[in-house]
């Protein structure tokens, strides 16, 4: 299963009746239904180690490309109706800023790694508290409550996955907590986010700005208002798009199909 494609649906599972294992690319499972695909005897593999380097990467780009307007600033730098760059265009400073990661995984782990060394301050919200250790290595401190993490937060970023209890877990009343200079950043999936709250505090300057690698649907309609704002960075879900990686994605799901047919243990199998 590559970009949630083919669907898994029942139909296509009583078409197969041999089929013995699923391997989708990636973290998210959001798009397969287990317990049917369990019901059929299937089992079921992703590849969720090897994204999360180049997912935080992506999340930390993100981030600096928004900071600094980065989009915008090429676009005024080329076009042919530029006669001049003007000294009060400005971006907001990311070092000594806070960074709040819903999602202390391992992508959201990363990203803390990675902001350390922007020397930023670290708020984190998650279903567990990581160890004292792994908060010290990167100066992270734990909110019990997203509302506290989202008021204090400078940068917001979303590192979870959807589920019924994630799902468009920023909305409204959230974004309304933000600080009116916040920037949110999504490289989880789309449905964490209501779109459409969304793009009524971009529009009302709610919050400052948003970078989203993720979307629903995605692509998003031509029309969308979101591709008419100038505060909104979007990228066509490439976190874990790397040459590398995509290819050891592939390896790792050739191994999952071959122990599956094999009757195997499968590496990865998702419980």
């Amino acid at each position: 299963v590559w970009y949630h494609k083919p669907a898994i649906n029942e139909e296509l599972l009583q078409s197969l009746p041999n089929l013995k294992v699923v391997a989708s690319a990636g973290v998210g499972i959001d798009h397969l239904d287990l317990k049917l695909l369990s019901s059929y005897g299937v089992k079921v593999a992703n590849t969720p180690f090897i994204v999360s380097t180049d997912t935080a990467d992506m999340g930390m780009a993100l981030l600096l490309a928004s900071s600094r307007r980065l989009v915008e600033g090429h676009e005024m730098a080329v076009s042919p109706d530029t006669e001049y760059f003007p000294v009060d265009w400005l971006g907001v400073e990311v070092s000594g800023a806070t960074l709040g990661i819903l999602g202390m995984g391992k992508i959201g782990y990363k990203v803390a790694e990675r902001a350390k060394a922007f020397e930023m301050k670290i708020l984190y919200h998650n279903r567990n508290q990581r160890k004292k250790e792994e908060e010290s290595a990167v100066g992270a401190v734990y909110c019990k409550k997203i509302d506290d993490l989202l008021q204090q937060s400078d940068f917001v970023l979303l590192a979870v996955n959807l589920t019924p209890q994630t799902h468009k877990m920023i909305g409204k009343r959230e974004l309304e907590l933000m600080k009116p200079t916040a920037t949110l950043i999504n490289i989880s999936r789309g449905l964490i986010v209501d779109q459409d709250a969304l793009v009524e505090a971009l529009q009302n300057k709610v919050i400052k700005a948003a970078a989203l690698d993720v979307t629903y649907p995605e692509p998003l309609p031509r029309d969308h208002p979101l591709l008419k704002l100038k505060n909104v960075i979007i990228t066509p879900h490439i976190g874990s798009a790397t040459k590398k990686t995509r290819w050891v994605m592939m390896e790792e799901m050739a191994e999952s199909i071959e122990a599956g047919l094999a009757g195997r243990p499968i590496p990865r199998e998702v419980l």
